[in-house]
């Protein structure tokens, strides 16, 4: 029989989930920095309201992409950072 974990050892579980759920968030956080200095958009004055209306914007267009790809229906294709092209499931988030 296995023995149960120890409060303190929930708590150690606890402390490196938030750990890696913070290194995932800052490398998310790194990625985006990077497409936004890439293409100019981190050196204009974009309000925060117009920011998140484009991400949103963005995210729902990939989102539909998304669900027509597991539809059946062929998703488009997107870029690659070597300049190829790909489905969704080709391409990397890694960053």
């Amino acid at each position: 029989m296995a023995a149960k974990p120890s409060i303190s050892d929930l708590d150690a579980q606890i402390r490196k989930l938030h750990e890696r759920r913070r290194l995932l968030i800052v490398k998310a956080a790194e990625r985006f920095a990077r497409a936004a200095t890439k293409s100019g958009l981190a050196e204009m004055e974009i309000a925060d309201e117009e920011l998140d209306r484009i991400f949103e914007e963005i995210a729902a267009r990939f989102r539909n992409e998304e669900r027509k790809g597991a539809s059946g229906t062929t998703a488009s294709l997107r870029r690659q950072p070597n300049g190829g092209s790909g489905t969704p499931a080709e391409v990397s988030h890694d960053g």
